[in-house]
């Protein structure tokens, strides 16, 4: 297939559901480069080409904007992907993990945003998808601050979508549920202190949380979803993609009264 002239950067690009996008959208013709704090830890990896980036670093986001820019001359679709994720009571995660998630799954993405816009606005036309999570929707138990950091995309993206809208780029979210990918082994756990009052419940809602992941759907059908989206001349504000059952609990939380959906959560997570 014949490259398409639409460049597209996907941060994060490296593993997960980032890679398998980067992956299916290559093959269908678009020119494609990932994201990586440390490219030379992928010494064979030849997929794609991955830009040194870490989006913590205002720095760090700028040069590798400036280097895909350098080498194409264009960005036309942003995805931001790259994330953490975060587990622990929330009286006893500290602060500093806090921070640190919020900085990678939050301020992260607006950094790279504001980076392409200019650049965008001056081609009259651009397309950003911030990858969230389903999990932004409502505050799970154990989960809270990573579902807090998803849910802050969510929102700032419908926000950002009306001011953009006059310079013709177009911004939508995309919330995953449940996937095999290596969030679990890269999330940052809050130590299961020995005198902790969440001991027992915190960590069975742990063995719970890495068993959705392990048992998560293919990466490739959140790929495939981008590119449906990608397809879009006048894409929604949200979309989802996830299992029948994830997606029906969050049509749950639309119609249920609050403390209904809470009993709900309480005995899916055993509390």
């Amino acid at each position: 297939m014949e490259p398409t002239k639409e460049v597209v950067l996907i941060t994060g690009g490296s593993s997960g559901l980032g890679k398998a996008t980067a992956e299916y959208l290559k093959a269908r013709g678009y020119t494609v480069y990932g994201t990586a704090r440390n490219p030379q830890k992928y010494q064979d990896f030849d997929q794609f080409p991955l830009l040194a980036m870490d989006v913590r670093e205002e720095a760090s986001v700028k040069a590798a904007v400036a280097e895909l820019l350098q080498r194409e001359g264009r960005i036309d679709i942003l995805i931001n992907n790259a994330g953490v994720g975060i587990t622990g009571p929330l009286e006893e995660t500290p602060h500093e993990a806090v921070l640190d998630v919020f900085e990678t799954n939050f301020h992260g993405p607006l950094r790279v945003i504001r980076a392409v816009l200019p650049h965008m606005r001056a081609q009259k036309t651009g397309f950003i998808l911030n990858i969230t999570s389903l999990a932004g929707f409502m505050g799970l138990p154990f989960r809270g601050i990573y579902s807090a950091t998803k849910g802050a995309l969510e929102l700032a993206s419908e926000a950002y979508r009306m001011e953009l809208r006059e310079f013709g780029i177009r911004m939508s979210s995309l919330a995953p549920g449940g996937y095999a990918t290596n969030i679990a082994s890269g999330r940052f756990h809050s130590p299961l202190l020995e005198d902790s009052p969440y001991r027992a419940v915190y960590g069975n809602s742990l063995a719970l949380m890495d068993q959705h992941v392990s048992e998560g759907k293919d990466p490739k059908e959140v790929a495939r979803k981008v590119y449906t989206i990608l397809q879009k001349k006048h894409p929604r504000v949200h979309y989802t993609v996830g299992s029948p059952l994830q997606k029906f609990s969050l049509f749950l939380k639309k119609i249920l009264p609050d403390k209904i959906y809470e009993r709900l959560l309480l005995n899916h997570y055993k509390l």
